[in-house]
Formats: structure tokens, C-alpha cells, sequence
């Protein structure tokens, strides 16, 4: 094996749907691999875009939306390195539902459909990998789908929050790691209904806001309004 080969499986196997492959499989994989860097804001595929194969994120982030027809972004997933996308309709051997874009810089993996489904052929343990991947997504999907439809935005956002902070250890303080416009986008508002959730949060001594800075000051109403409690 290579050298540049040696790094692109260092790189591959943290990636969330090749964790615990064998240097022989990372190897194949390797072969196949098409490396990609995209500035901000770039346009990785549209909806209706054939799914010709699916992206793995190694580092920045990419927002996966769909808009609608009056031109309102819904944001569906924010996506980090180490995490895929596109997988679904490339194995269906569909189109793209949705479009995906870059929020920052992102280097991204590409891995063609036609090269991978000839490597799941060969070796059925990748496809059992990805199965475990795609339940996972689901899961999420549910969730989401939960979030918007059954619960208000205060509920919404709080939930959000609660997350935030327990992926930053329960520190009770953390900077918001997208902007408000696409916070907004993700929790299915607007920025200025946002800021105002924010503010009333604010005023009623339940979070401290400083520009992205967030301090959860009362976790337990927030907990509460997470849950549908009554806020006003």
C-alpha cells in the first residue's frame, strides 16, 4: 500500500459507516475514493439531481433543505465530519429528494454508485455497516419529523438547546455552532420569530444570550418547555 493510500485509510476509517473495517477493505475503498474540497456555499447537488453516488463528510459542514415553492429553505439535516449523506437514493438508484449544500469550507469523499455497489457484492459486511447507518438516520428522521409537526417552536427551540448542551457536557454554556438564519431554517421558523423566542427566553431568566453565546441559566424550565410546557 501506498503512502497516500496509508492516509486516505487513516482518514476513511473515521468515517461513521467504515468504523471497524479491515485495512484490506479500507484499501478497496480507497480505490474508489474521489477526494473534493468545496468553498462556502457551494451547491454539492440539487433536488431531482441524479443519485449517482454518496458523500462522506471529512471536515466542515453540509445542510441538507429542500425549499418550497415560494423559495422557503426547511434545513432537514446539519451534517459534520465524519457523517454521510446521499446514501438513500443512491442505493434506491433514484434522484436526490433534497439539495445539499456546504455551510463552510468541507472536504468531502465521494464514493461513485456503481464502484461501491460492486464492493458490497464482493464483501456483504459493508452493506451490513450501512444498514446500521441508515436505521440510525431513521431514527433521527422520526424525530425531526416529531419535532416539526407536534411541537411549537418554543418547544422546538428549547429541545434544540437541551441538545446543544449535552453535547458540550452538561457545561450549561456553549456557543450556537450554526447561524441564526439557519437555526431558524432548521427548527422550521423564521429568523425574526426566532430572535424573538430568544429574547422572551431571555428576559424571563431561562437562558443569557450574547451574540452566539447561550447560557442555560434554568435548565429545568427549559426541560419543561422542551416537553410542551406553557410558555409565554
Amino acid at each position: 500500500m501506498n503512502q497516500n493510500n496509508i492516509k486516505l485509510t487513516q482518514i476513511i476509517q473515521t468515517i461513521s459507516l467504515f468504523k471497524g473495517l479491515s485495512e484490506a477493505q479500507l484499501s478497496e475503498l480507497c480505490d474508489i475514493v474521489i477526494d473534493q474540497t468545496f468553498s462556502r456555499a457551494h451547491k454539492i447537488f440539487s433536488e431531482g439531481d441524479t443519485a449517482s453516488g454518496f458523500y462522506a463528510i471529512i471536515s466542515g459542514r453540509v445542510k441538507i433543505f429542500k425549499l418550497s415553492l415560494e423559495g422557503k429553505e426547511q434545513i432537514l439535516h446539519i451534517f459534520g465530519a465524519g457523517n454521510i449523506f446521499g446514501e438513500v437514493p443512491m442505493f434506491a438508484g433514484g434522484h436526490f429528494p433534497a439539495n445539499a449544500e456546504t455551510i463552510e469550507k468541507s472536504r468531502v469523499f465521494f464514493f461513485p454508485r456503481n464502484s461501491f455497489i460492486r464492493l458490497i457484492g464482493k464483501d456483504p459486511s459493508l452493506a451490513m455497516n450501512m444498514l446500521a447507518e441508515l436505521s440510525k438516520k431513521l431514527r433521527q428522521l422520526t424525530h425531526l419529523v416529531e419535532e416539526i409537526s407536534l411541537k411549537e417552536v418554543p418547544a422546538r427551540l428549547a429541545a434544540y438547546l437541551l441538545l446543544m448542551n449535552e453535547r458540550n457536557k452538561h457545561s450549561g454554556i456553549f456557543e450556537l455552532d450554526i447561524s441564526k438564519t439557519q437555526l431558524a431554517g432548521l427548527l422550521g421558523t423564521i429568523p425574526e420569530t426566532l430572535s424573538r423566542i430568544l429574547g422572551r427566553m431571555s428576559n424571563q431568566g431561562i437562558i443569557e444570550v450574547k451574540g452566539s453565546l447561550i447560557k442555560i441559566v434554568n435548565p429545568l424550565l427549559l426541560e419543561e418547555i422542551s416537553e410542551g410546557g406553557k410558555f409565554i
